[in-house]
């Protein structure tokens, strides 16, 4: 097998590649665009693609594709062969800088929330030069924003590369004020997401239509072993899925993508894989790649990768956590306390910031993370709860406490750790700890964001947090600049800032009932569902800051309030037909067919005569029918409530789909799970969640 090194960036047209490929000066004009983030030259543009052309056909690409991210939640590519008629008859290969700068994929079938109509179907592509080129499946992928003809943004890109300008610019507007930032021009965000994910055996997963259709089990009765004894977790890796890891990693470091950490998550079947840290654009490109590849190359090991946020019920579902940062282009990582943090005002007032942005937007935060299929895992005690709030540790919070109290900070020296071992080396124990339990958390240099779904692009939570940390520097900024006594007023504004946010602080267990009760009394939002976060995305103050950053236009945030209603409509929708399909074909026969064969039985014993025993036969005949009447009844409300779905306003439908049509779906689910541990394993029409947890050997 090849080192790391030898494959690392292979398949990517990287810096590297170009410094080799391109004319000097060609190569400076474009890093600028991609460091600098100045306008490119279109002449650049034919020399660029001409390099590019001829590096993919040497790799063996005979295609290339403009990859984009529609609102779909997936990547999307029209491939385009390189050959070009020529007058002989014959072909050349030829890619021009057009071709590179500008694609046109039909926009008609693609989710637009109104903005277009089916009929009106022209969109653009446009190549983002800030995310590498690479190439997949023998064909070049150029990153591309994806727009309507009319100009609004059809994606996910456009809005994420317009919010990093936005907490650029306010963030160098700050750091101006500081000494020692002069060569400070631009700032980026930076994002390393964690990926948890479940692996079944294929075999095993093509027999029940429910993860086929939705992702998830929409039945299933608790296993005799789930998660209990906690022996899963960072366990020994099985063979099978090593394989599968070794392979995943190869395919990665081919891209580019700086895959570092795997292991067994928590629950049976269960892993995570955490890359690198890279800027805020690219992060989300390579996990939506991730995503991808996770699911490939577990086929090629006959495998079944799940990445729906809650497949199984009643063991933990998986997240992705959002690790982020803010950094100079000097290098800087702006939320880097240093050793003594309570005299670095720069980073106070970055901190404060943040602590101001997360308490003012907390609802577009719980926005970015709302999907159908994250409403099974928010507040559930394996997930941060819906309630968004921020772990700072004992160290910040008590520097905080003493600036708002306007007493001095007594320093605390690092602790070495007393572990009672001789042998062992000593080392310091970290000032704070972490809390699994927090949204939102301090973790030494960056937040973790733990609230999103294992299935979601990064791209939402990052876009409404740059969004409202640039809002607040803005704020930070105008109240700063031009000040006559600024070491003054910085300290003033701090302490302002603490004393109006402290309530979205939060140091403790984020599952408890106290917390909700709390929360309540701070006044901290408490949206438990998709329906109950969505119905607050186009509020005014929301609404304002999109669209003073740019970031989105009226049209384009009613569009997507439109397009999440309705996504959250048609996955609860689908897996409603799903289930009823099941019970009609699978569920009630199987029981009718169980109780026949009781019934059965107690006529065998009764014509044996005298007094043999059917109490075993008589009880389990009476639970099977009235568990199977039950489940039909219940059917047939689950049936009247997808019936009458009311036609209107789309938050109105998903607020009607969770209320009426997923409450119906857990009543009927309930009564199957029940019947399930009555009916005999081989006359069950599924495999059980033991067979799945536990497929993978």
């Amino acid at each position: 097998m090849d080192t790391v090194t030898e494959i690392f960036g292979e398949n990517v047209f990287n810096e590297t590649t170009m410094k080799a490929r391109l004319p000097k000066e060609t190569y400076k004009q474009l890093m600028k665009t991609i460091e600098g983030g100045e306008k490119l030259d279109p002449s650049v543009a034919n020399i660029v693609a001409n390099a590019m052309k001829d590096w993919a056909i040497e790799k063996g690409a005979t295609h290339f594709t403009h990859w984009f991210q529609p609102l779909t939640g997936v990547t999307a590519e029209k491939h385009d062969a390189f050959i070009q008629p020529t007058k002989e008859g014959g072909i050349i290969m030829e890619f021009s800088g057009k071709e590179l700068v500008q694609g046109e994929p039909d926009a008609s079938s693609f989710p637009s929330g109104g903005i277009r109509a089916t009929f009106e179907a022209r969109g653009y592509t446009a190549w983002d030069p800030t995310s590498y080129a690479f190439i997949k499946d023998g064909t070049l992928c150029i990153p591309t924003a994806f727009c309507s003809y009319t100009g609004e943004a059809l994606d996910k890109k456009t809005p994420l590369l317009r919010s990093m300008e936005a907490i650029s610019k306010q963030a160098v507007r700050v750091l101006k004020l500081f000494e020692g930032n002069e060569n400070v021009t631009s700032v980026k965000t930076t994002v390393g997401p964690e990926q948890e994910y479940f692996l079944v055996d294929k075999s095993v997963y093509e027999k029940r239509p429910d993860l086929i259709y939705t992702g998830r089990t929409l039945f299933g009765a608790k296993a005799p072993k789930g998660q209990e004894l906690e022996d899963h977790y960072f366990g020994m890796i099985k063979p099978r899925v090593q394989d599968f890891m070794k392979d995943l990693n190869k395919e990665l470091w081919k891209l580019g993508i700086l895959a570092k950490t795997e292991h067994n998550e928590v629950a049976p079947a269960q892993h995570e894989l955490a890359p690198i840290f890279s800027t805020t654009n690219i992060a989300c490109d390579h996990n939506q790649l991730t995503m991808e590849y996770m699911r490939k190359v577990a086929q090629r090991h006959n495998m079944v990768c799940l990445l729906h946020e809650k497949p199984f019920a009643g063991v933990n579902g998986s997240g992705k956590h959002n690790n982020w940062s803010i950094s100079t282009n000097t290098g800087k990582n702006l939320l880097d306390p240093g050793a003594t943090p309570d005299q670095n005002a720069q980073f106070l007032l970055f901190l404060a910031a943040v602590i101001k942005a997360v308490d003012e937007y907390q609802d577009l935060l719980r926005i970015s993370v709302a999907s159908a299929g994250n409403d099974h895992r928010l507040g559930a005690n394996e997930a941060p709860p819906a309630i968004i709030s921020m772990f700072l540790g004992d160290e910040l919070t008590e520097i905080l406490e003493c600036l708002e109290a306007g007493k001095p900070y007594g320093t605390h020296e690092k602790q070495k750790m007393q572990i009672g071992v001789t042998v062992l080396p000593d080392f310091n124990k970290d000032t704070t700890d972490r809390n699994r339990t927090s949204p939102f958390a301090f973790t030494g240099n960056k937040f973790e964001f733990r609230s999103l779904g294992s299935n979601d692009s990064i791209a939402c939570c990052n876009i409404m947090l740059n969004t409202a940390v640039a809002e607040v520097l803005s704020q930070f900024a105008d109240e700063l600049e031009g000040s006559k006594d600024f070491q003054s007023d910085l300290q003033k504004l701090v302490i302002k800032t603490i004393k109006e946010h402290k309530r979205i602080i939060f140091n403790g267990n984020g599952y408890s009932e106290e917390w909700v009760k709390e929360a309540a009394k701070r006044g901290l939002m408490n949206l438990k569902s998709t329906p109950e976060a969505l119905a607050h995305l186009c509020d005014k103050k929301n609404a304002d800051v999109l669209k003073k950053h740019g970031v989105f236009t009226d049209v384009e945030l009613k569009s997507r309030y439109e397009i999440y209603n309705e996504n959250y409509v048609k996955i609860i929708n689908i897996e409603a037909l799903t289930m009823i399909d099941m019970v009609k074909k699978m569920y009630l026969p199987t029981a009718s067919r169980y109780a026949k064969e009781l019934a059965d039985a107690i006529v065998s014993k009764d014509s044996i005569g005298g007094s043999v025993d059917q109490s075993f036969e008589m009880d389990l005949v009476k639970k099977v029918s009235a568990l199977t009447g039950s489940i039909y009844a219940k059917l047939k409300t689950l049936e009247s409530a997808v019936a009458s779905a009311p036609a209107g306003e789309a938050g109105e439908i998903s607020t009607y789909y969770r209320n009426v049509v997923f409450t119906a779906m857990c009543e009927l689910r309930a009564n199957v799970d029940e019947l399930e541990g009555y009916v005999p394993g081989d006359e069950w029409p599924v495999p059980s969640y033991g067979e799945l947890l536990y497929s993978v050997k």
